[in-house]
């Protein structure tokens, strides 16, 4: 099922994408306006499409899609026992630029192999496992090789890290981790990824049989304020709207597929707490 599962994520998500559609409407509306029948169709398509990017694009319709997710986890607490061992997500990287410029490229998630260098530091007895292979169909070059190559300058001690480089989406991302590292019982794992991200990876994680203390970075909004709040380009507004939307059918499709046990995972309650 994997099989097809990974390229048709990939066209469907890029049909339903909500910038994509409303601008697939203003062309088809501006198209229809030719076509003398169909011009009332054709109007309120290109009016649907440009109010909709501009509602969408300025307004706070982002941020509160992706409030939800990114207040899921709490804040990883500084104190604790440390852990045995810390997992960064791929998607920070440009693998593909990273490769052809041979320098490391990051994306607005780069807060994920900064936090792999951070960590690393404060934690010098910590295993350090990079996953991430390639994301484009047909293959390339995987972003934990990458890393490796680039490890000097991210700042991680290369003969410390744990690279797993053949995952292509979340699910294996926590699949061929655990099969890697194999986590003993009572071990502490942190799991570090983006905070929107973090409720369907840590889901990914569980389902795999994998206990991982959440620690979110790479933040879009700054807390509940922001549902009040405009955005100064509609271009920002229509990327996080993207993005957001783009998660909670993540979500809903991996539960859909018995990748994660729930549709909205969260903090595990603790012990001896009723279960919710």
């Amino acid at each position: 099922m994997n099989t097809v599962f990974f390229p048709l994520s990939k066209v469907v998500y890029f049909l339903i994408t909500p910038s994509n559609v409303l601008i697939v409407s203003v062309l088809i509306g501006v198209l229809l306006l030719a076509v003398a029948r169909l011009r009332r169709t054709g109007t309120a398509l290109a009016l649907l499409g440009a109010v909709g990017l501009a509602v969408c694009g300025l307004g706070p319709l982002s941020e509160i899609i992706l409030l939800p997710l990114e207040q899921r986890f709490p804040p990883f607490p500084a104190d604790g026992p440390p852990p045995a061992g810390i997992i960064v997500l791929g998607g920070g990287i440009e693998a593909g630029l990273s490769e052809a410029r041979a320098q490391v490229i990051v994306n607005d998630a780069g807060e994920r192999p900064i936090y792999l260098a951070d960590l690393a530091r404060r934690f010098p007895a910590a295993r350090l496992v990079f996953s991430g292979g390639s994301g484009f169909i047909g293959g390339g070059i995987a972003e934990a090789d990458i890393v490796s190559r680039q490890a000097d300058t991210i700042g991680v001690p290369r003969t410390r890290l744990i690279l797993e480089n053949r995952s292509r989406n979340t699910r294996e991302n926590a699949l061929f981790t655990a099969a890697l590292v194999q986590p003993k019982p009572g071990e502490r794992w942190l799991l570090v990824t983006s905070a929107w991200h973090m409720p369907r990876a840590v889901g990914c994680f569980r389902q795999a049989g994998f206990t991982v203390d959440a620690f979110p970075v790479d933040y879009r909004t700054r807390g509940w304020g922001d549902v009040a709040r405009f955005n100064g380009f509609a271009s920002d507004g229509l990327l996080q709207l993207d993005l957001g939307v783009k998660e909670w059918i993540g979500l809903a499709v991996y539960r859909w597929a018995g990748y994660t046990p729930d549709w909205f995972p969260g903090p595990e309650a603790p012990e001896g707490s009723a279960s919710r």
